[in-house]
């Protein structure tokens, strides 16, 4: 809680804030439209939506606060609900707040309403969802709420758009009128702890300059006394105030008595005593009646595979035709710039460089599209809530919980939106484990190579263990085990690097609900932009290297003009083909795949492996081609390619000896599985992360597993007489 100023805002700001599930998001897709922009929290990497409201005082800016059940926070993230609405550390401070209520759970979200009223907040109660708690029986009344806490209150629905003429005259009063928002705080605190708060408010409010007002320093003093404790993440926390909470807390410990207790327990005292609640009908509500089948042991986690399969689905196979036109797309206008401009260095560039470059950013937009359509469905549904239910527990085995299960499955499809899926994650330590071990999946990129090195490498006809088909056996067993790596890597680096204080997983069940498809699309929108121009630069920069790599010098030892001149077509080709080759063993990308040989060598690979490796980092399935160019076979090849298959079977060493044997083809597929070669994910993670720190300690520690694993498959083959 530093003491910058907090800037001016060309507009008055109006935050929207209130609990997770309200439909807050949806309230601000309404007010809005589509006048709003998406940016970070000064200083951390949550994101924010600000947007104009049009109202009839003039324009103001909304900004949609992150869902927090309360304002006291035990991690970094939680502290961005505080800062944006009270203007700490350089926010701009609201001039209101729209405090956004399920109007089905009033009094538990009520909860972060007071915590607005303690401190002096304007503020103006949205009592959303209206329509649905009518038709549940159990819709409050608005003016008996009002009345209740001494602050606006307009009920509203962001699906129908109802009351929402109503929400912009209150909230253009309180601008005009700052104390028509403000009430005056009701219920009392036990004196032993307003004795505790007296202290700590004197210290917050000399240690922090935001902090001016008594009513505010002792809101601050109420979150200390709830947040601050050891293990915690909170960032800027000043010590004076670290060490008195920390006495404080040891005294009512040998006092027999519990700070958070009495803080929480007098607000839901005063919030039961006002007897706003309504009970619903007897009878057995819809989500009760669905509930019964999905979160059951068996059946729900029967449904739960079958969403996912669909999910799968749709990242694997409906998104196939789109990628295909693009690739289509970007091939038909590489041959047209050929077509037209004339052969040589400009015309490379422009085609390997650019237009391929442009290619391989928007090649995983149909996967981006698709996955945060379908995420956004599940969680505007409620059914996200419910997949985290289910497998929180196996997860807290890795030191994750139920939330991060979707993004680590996603990853099996392509890393790059599974890791834009953490997003979903609240813990900035829980978003940056997830993404150190989604990689670890085995993504669609690496099934070429699984299939030609499979395919080149064990027999049709054999089997495992008498029964098994050894290539579908191979096929399995990679997968499982770039599973099992992944949970071992989460682990690990759960109880080392990245080591945090176990938190629950606080869970909110929400009733099912249509999902509202503006707000769905409007996000595959937005996260479609900001990887285009933020992950996509990085991807394109990455490109353009690459093929400076691979491209340069243009060096060969025979005159193939020559060659060519007076040859038939299939000469030519031939010719063509080995000219390609020559070039690029020659290029600095071949040099360097030759220069790392005695790094590979005892992972059974050669020089021409360490060039296919070097290739594939623009993309893991590029191997396949690379390693046809390397050969002489062509750029065109893919992992169905006969002629590659029949080149890998016949190399030989120099004494003879085949180079790809079985215990090779598992150790590169070992390699494949656990390095870190592909610039997408880690441009991707880079822009998640807003550091180039986690993408580096990504390739390296991805890196090394692989060599280490890979030498220990090939040596240990070896040794054991199966090389």
């Amino acid at each position: 809680m530093s003491a910058a100023p907090a800037r001016s805002p060309a507009l008055p700001r109006v935050a929207l804030a209130g609990n997770p599930n309200t439909g807050k998001t949806s309230l601000f897709n309404r007010l809005t439209g589509s006048n709003a922009r998406v940016g970070n929290y000064p200083g951390v990497t949550v994101e924010r939506e600000i947007g104009r409201w049009a109202l009839d005082v003039g324009p103001v800016e909304v900004m949609d606060v992150p869902g927090a059940y309360s304002l006291a926070s035990r991690s970094a993230e939680e502290q961005v609900a505080m800062r944006a609405i009270f203007g700490l550390d350089g926010e701009v401070r609201p001039s209101a707040v729209i405090v956004v209520i399920d109007a089905t759970q009033l009094v538990r979200n009520l909860y972060f309403a007071l915590q607005l009223i303690e401190a002096g907040v304007p503020i103006v109660l949205a009592l959303n969802l209206m329509d649905i708690a009518r038709a549940q029986g159990q819709a409050p009344d608005p003016v008996r709420v009002s009345d209740a806490l001494g602050v606006p209150v307009v009920g509203v629905s962001a699906n129908t758009g109802e009351g929402l003429p109503a929400l912009a005259a209150a909230v253009s009063r309180v601008l005009a009128t700052p104390d028509e928002g403000r009430a005056r705080p009701m219920w009392r605190y036990p004196h032993a702890l307003e004795k505790d708060l007296g202290r700590l408010s004197t210290l917050v409010t000399s240690t922090d300059g935001s902090a001016d007002r008594p009513r505010e320093a002792r809101a601050l003093a109420i979150w200390a006394l709830l947040s601050v404790e050891d293990g915690d993440e909170l960032i800027d926390v000043p010590g004076a105030v670290r060490q008195e909470v920390a006495t404080l807390r040891a005294a009512a410990t040998a006092q027999g008595r519990d700070l958070d207790a009495e803080i929480i327990g007098a607000r839901y005292q005063w919030l039961d005593g006002l007897g706003l609640a309504r009970s619903p009908d007897s009878t057995v509500s819809f989500t009760d009646k669905v509930d019964r089948w999905l979160l059951h042991p068996v059946f729900g986690l029967a449904a739960f595979l079958l969403v996912m399969g669909v999910l799968f689905q749709a990242l694997f196979a409906w998104s196939d035709p789109f990628i295909g036109l693009i690739e289509s797309g970007f091939s038909w206008l590489g041959e047209s710039t050929r077509a037209v401009v004339p052969p040589g260095l400009v015309a490379d560039f422009l085609v390997d460089g650019l237009i391929n470059g442009f290619g391989s950013v928007l090649v995983f937009l149909p996967q981006i599209l698709m996955l945060f359509a379908m995420l956004g469905f599940l969680e505007d549904s409620g059914y996200m809530a419910r997949v985290a239910y289910l497998v929180d527990r196996g997860m807290k085995a890795v030191g994750l919980h139920g939330r991060a299960f979707v993004p680590m499955l996603s990853g099996y499809a392509c890393a790059v939106p599974a890791i834009m899926a953490t997003r979903t994650l609240e813990r900035r330590r829980d978003r940056l484990l997830t993404m150190m071990v989604v990689p670890l999946m085995s993504c669609s990129a690496r099934l070429p190579v699984y299939t030609l090195i499979i395919a080149s490498l064990f027999p049709v006809n054999g089997r495992f263990l008498w029964v098994f088909p050894v290539q579908g056996a191979m096929m399995v067993f990679m997968y499982v085990f770039s599973t099992l790596m992944a949970l071992i890597a989460a682990a690990v680096l759960g109880k080392t690097l990245l080591r945090g204080p176990k938190v629950p997983l606080l869970l909110e069940l929400p009733p099912y609900r249509l999902p509202s498809w503006s707000s769905v699309f409007r996000q595959m929108w937005l996260r479609a932009r900001m990887f285009v121009t933020e992950a996509g630069t990085v991807i394109l920069g990455c490109t353009v290297v690459l093929w400076v790599l691979l491209s340069f010098p243009k060096e060969t030892l025979k005159d193939y003009d020559a060659l060519r001149a007076g040859a038939s077509d299939e000469v030519v080709a031939t010719l063509d083909a080995e000219e390609d080759g020559e070039l690029l063993r020659n290029s600095y990308g071949g040099r360097l795949g030759q220069a790392i040989e005695p790094l590979i060598a005892p992972l059974g690979f050669d020089w021409k492996i360490g060039v296919g490796l070097v290739g594939a980092f623009a993309a893991r399935e590029v191997f396949v081609s690379t390693m046809g160019v390397v050969y002489g076979i062509g750029s065109d090849t893919d992992e169905q390619s006969l002629p590659l298959r029949d080149r890998i079977r016949a190399e030989r060493h120099p004494d003879g000896s085949a180079i790809y044997t079985p215990l090779t083809g598992l150790s590169l597929m070992v390699f494949f599985a656990l390095s870190a070669q592909c610039m997408s994910t880690l441009a991707v993670v880079k822009r998640e992360s807003r550091s180039w720190r986690w993408p580096m300690f990504l390739f390296a520690y991805m890196t090394v597993l692989a060599w280490v694993a890979s030498f220990v498959v090939y040596q240990g083959g070896r040794a054991l007489g199966l090389g």
